[in-house]
């Protein structure tokens, strides 16, 4: 794709990529098509405050990479991604707006937040934008405050759900399943022992936001085939267990997954984790949490 294809641009963080976020791609991938732009979306990466504050605290809803390939799934056909660091956050607007937008990128379209600010110390604001849109000759589509009220509400609302481990509601915000991707690697085998062998996922991005300590319903794609299951999220009170761990147990499946690249995606919670007497006791929760789990499926697959 040639760099110097005139583009529809829009800013942001984009975490979640959720219901309000897909109504803003929709609209600078429609106004691409209409003009005939590539429709384009500048992200920076990492999030500003792991930078400039070091702040470890912050979790996002996606991987950077998750978020390139959901992107790409609604539409947008090129993610810029620029690397947060101080040189980049002491860019005059003027620099930013000459040596990105147009220069790098030959943006025509600029989709973009009344509340939208950039440049050092994010002095400039779309007033100072819309200048430099008549300087440098591009357009600067507004987005109403009302639209984007929504995003920082759902986003909020996102993570708040995510964190109490109401999975169906933030999916209902998000438009599609929340969702992980980790690599299977070997456990303490303890599942195995009380027939439920499980896969442990490990996830190298440590600003990822993993639902709260509990059971869930999930499903994941292997070989092409829909993949249903139970994990666990929790540290393994019941045999004293001290680090936090995601363990999944597919039904129905019994292939050797060690190393696979899986993406998880959560349906329903069951229940928070508990610490039961003996192993035996946690053994018969767990036949109950499979047969709920059976339920759960057969009402999405009738």
């Amino acid at each position: 794709m040639n760099s110097k294809s005139a583009k529809v641009t829009t800013i942001g963080t984009f975490d979640g990529i959720h219901i309000g976020h897909q109504k803003i791609l929709k609209q600078v991938v429609q106004l691409a098509e209409a003009k005939g732009y590539i429709p384009v979306v500048l992200t920076l990466f990492p999030h500003p405050r792991m930078v400039l504050q070091k702040d470890d605290s912050i979790k996002l809803l996606n991987t950077i990479e998750e978020r390139i390939e959901l992107l790409k799934t609604f539409g947008i056909k090129e993610v810029i991604v620029k690397k947060f660091t101080k040189d980049f956050a002491n860019l005059s607007a003027k620099d930013y707006v000459k040596q990105i937008l147009v220069d790098e990128l030959n943006t025509k379209e600029i989709v973009i937040g009344y509340d939208h600010h950039f440049g050092k110390n994010r002095s400039a604001n779309i007033t100072d934008l819309k200048a430099f849109a008549k300087l440098y000759d591009f357009n600067v589509e507004e987005i109403s405050a009302q639209d984007i009220a929504h995003v920082t509400v759902s986003s909020t609302k996102i993570r708040t759900a995510l964190n109490e481990g109401q999975v169906a509601l933030a999916n209902s915000y998000l438009g599609y399943n929340f969702f992980i991707t980790g690599t299977v690697v070997k456990g303490k085998g303890l599942g195995r022992t009380i027939d439920f062998p499980t896969a442990n996922i490990n996830i190298t991005a440590t600003y990822k936001l993993i639902p709260s300590d509990g059971v869930y319903v999930v499903k994941s794609n292997f070989e092409g085939k829909t993949v249903f299951g139970m994990m666990n999220i929790g540290s393994n009170p019941t045999v004293d267990g001290k680090t936090r761990s995601i363990e999944v147990h597919f039904l129905n499946f019994n292939k050797d997954i060690y190393n696979s690249e899986l993406k998880i995606e959560f349906l329903k919670r069951l229940r928070s984790e508990e610490k039961f007497q003996n192993l035996e006791a946690l053994k018969i929760q767990l036949k109950k949490d499979m047969n709920n789990a059976l339920d759960y499926i057969k009402t999405i697959n009738e």
